[in-house]
């Protein structure tokens, strides 16, 4: 598998990942335009799209919808409007070399959720816009070839930050999103002798820094005595640039 992170981030989120048969899109928050550029840095078109698969409801994850016509679309209920098919936790949707299931979250949305993306022996784990990782969304992802795990802020920087009380609390609490501690720590548990690379995603522009962040990791794993961020590829993926990972086997 390769996946490209095409945006990533409170304006806008959208990622592709394409197989040796299939390609799907997860979330669609983003222009057309920029779609398409995602798109053509892996060698595909619109056309070229299998699947679109979406974690929640929140209008920088489904704005984009509107560009995917008579493009398949799969979510948990209460997520899109109109028509779409309509998926459950932990059920696996086939399409074409790629099994896709959707594992629980905890955001302030209707009914959130995240991916696990496997093919072949390959697995890409995606978990963004939670508060916390539940016990069996942890176990579900354990040794990924591929993390993709949400950084959202700096905790002094939220702290610090012009936005009210209220926002705070509900960024920081059990359904906002992963501080970059936080996010280290599940990282660690969920990270395992097959990972090769951890992509830390939905970075706040505002609350938080890509080298923060990084370091905050390294902190993190120094303090648990564990080695593992020197067998694995660790990056931010961005509001504005593209981050391709995986393995091409074509």
């Amino acid at each position: 598998m390769i996946y490209n992170i095409i945006g990533s981030g409170s304006k806008g989120n959208a990622t592709l990942i394409k197989s040796k048969e299939g390609l799907i899109l997860i979330d669609m928050g983003l222009t057309l335009t920029r779609l398409n550029e995602g798109l053509e840095e892996i060698g595909a078109n619109i056309n070229d799209i299998d699947a679109c698969f979406f974690t929640h409801e929140h209008s920088d994850h489904i704005k984009g919808i509107r560009f995917l016509k008579n493009r398949r679309m799969y979510a948990l209920e209460g997520t899109l409007p109109g028509n779409y098919n309509v998926i459950e936790l932990f059920q696996e949707i086939a399409i074409k070399d790629m099994i896709i299931t959707p594992v629980p979250t905890s955001h302030d949305a209707f009914n959130p959720c995240a991916y696990i993306v496997k093919c072949g022996e390959e697995k890409l784990v995606y978990i963004t816009d939670t508060g916390y990782v539940p016990e069996a969304t942890l176990k579900a992802s354990h040794d990924p070839d591929y993390l993709i795990l949400e950084s959202n802020h700096d905790v002094e920087m939220l702290m610090k930050s012009n936005r009210s009380k209220e926002l705070k609390q509900r960024i920081y609490g059990d359904y906002g999103h992963l501080n970059n501690s936080d996010s280290a720590i599940y990282a660690k548990d969920i990270i395992g002798l097959k990972t090769k690379e951890v992509v830390l995603a939905h970075l706040s522009e505002e609350c938080n820094k890509p080298d923060l962040a990084l370091a905050e990791y390294q902190k993190v794993f120094t303090f648990y005595h564990s080695d593992a961020l020197r067998r694995v590829s660790l990056r931010c993926a961005m509001q504005n640039e593209s981050l391709i990972g995986g393995t091409n086997e074509d």
